[in-house]
């Protein structure tokens, strides 16, 4: 193993520009994967889109395996920089009173620096009864695109036991996220002169209709004790070109956060049931809710390790947002999943954004001794 430090990493991932779009992710793909394989790890790449690879790094086992593939994912795309000046260089990673700044160092490349450090402590262990992986992926900033692509070739995904996705949770252990389900409410109606509205059919009046039923949408669901209750939310509306006109087409934006109970499927069913055939419903996003017991052996293992290593009993919780997860825990045989990374949760997408330079390493070495407790 080198000198290489999870600082040094992460300063080094900080510098590949990866903003998405266009993402541009296969510079800084290509690094990483000669890190891993100059270390013993299989590289496997799926072409997404040109420059937007995914990577699936593969360490082997070196005796009979006896359970699944331990799997560590990130994303390597970032959000664009904004309309505001930053006051540090964005790609350069310099750090100020422990705090390393720059475009994704929350993120989420100092999760996706802590997974790489942990697979290459890894790769020092003489004997190992099961793979570990190393998934990154491209233009999850714009809904999972790359995890998506990736999972409908299960023949380089395969399968695995436990998951950990590296976003960002200021290192604390969470079991899962709610799913998010964006959809266009699309109303149709006829175009009329503004003097003689008789004449057409208001879409406007039909959204209207619709925001109305969507106030009291009854989910049917138990607010769960971790991840609370599901929600809804109208987010916008796009609605009529000029006031003398009937306007012909409404759009209603909807913002749905689902729970443990429910699917996403479930709950476009029900939304159709309630506002019937005359509107379409279009997703925009579809991501699932992703949670593991917290009472499953290897979360009281995950729980155990971070005491161990914080000298602190975690609190059970999940994320607020949503992420590759949602894609490759079923994709992968329904593994245990953890989301766990020293990237700042309040920091992701902001102007200015850092991460704390001490979370990384208890944040590795987490990772490095689940790793060593699921290959032994």
């Amino acid at each position: 193993m080198t000198d290489l430090t999870g600082l040094d990493l992460t300063r080094k991932l900080i510098s590949f520009n990866t903003i998405s779009p266009p993402g541009n992710e296969a510079d800084c793909a290509r690094y990483i994967a000669r890190l891993l394989e100059n270390a013993g790890f299989d590289i496997t790449w799926h072409d997404w889109q040109p420059q937007r690879p995914n990577l699936i790094a593969t360490l082997p086992a070196t005796e009979e395996v006896t359970r699944g593939a331990i799997v560590y994912s990130g994303h390597l795309d970032t959000v664009p920089l904004g309309q505001v000046d930053w006051s540090e260089d964005p790609f350069a990673g310099q750090i100020k009173d422990g705090r390393m700044y720059g475009r994704g160092t929350s993120d989420m490349k100092s999760g996706v620096a802590a997974c790489i450090m942990a697979g290459l402590a890894l790769a020092q262990e003489p004997v190992r009864r099961a793979e570990v992986k190393l998934i990154f992926s491209a233009g999850e900033e714009t809904g999972c695109e790359g995890v998506l692509a990736l999972a409908e070739r299960p023949d380089l995904l395969g399968t695995c036991d436990a998951l950990v996705v590296a976003e960002p949770t200021d290192n604390r252990p969470f079991i899962g996220h709610k799913g998010a389900l964006w959809l266009s409410l699309v109303h149709r109606g006829v175009t009329a002169h503004g003097s003689m509205p008789e004449k057409g059919k208001n879409a406007i009046f039909a959204a209207c209709a619709s925001i109305d039923a969507l106030r009291g949408f009854d989910f049917g669901v138990e607010v769960h004790a971790v991840m609370g209750g599901p929600s809804l939310n109208v987010g916008n509306m796009n609605a009529g070109l000029n006031v003398n006109s009937v306007p012909d087409l409404a759009r209603v934006g909807v913002d749905i956060r689902s729970t443990v109970g429910q699917s996403n499927a479930q709950i476009k069913e029900q939304l159709g049931a309630l506002l019937g055939e005359d509107v379409d419903i279009e997703p925009m996003t579809d991501m699932d809710h992703v949670y593991t017991d917290p009472d499953h052996p290897w979360m009281s293992q995950v729980f155990s390790v971070v005491e161990e290593v914080t000298g602190q009993r975690p609190e059970v919780g999940t994320a607020t947002y949503f992420t590759d997860a949602s894609v490759l825990k079923p994709a992968m045989g329904d593994p245990a999943t953890l989301i766990m990374g020293p990237g700042a949760m309040a920091m992701a997408h902001q102007t200015d954004e850092y991460f704390e330079t001490a979370l990384m390493a208890p944040c590795i070495e987490v990772f490095t001794r689940l790793g060593r407790l699921h290959i032994m």
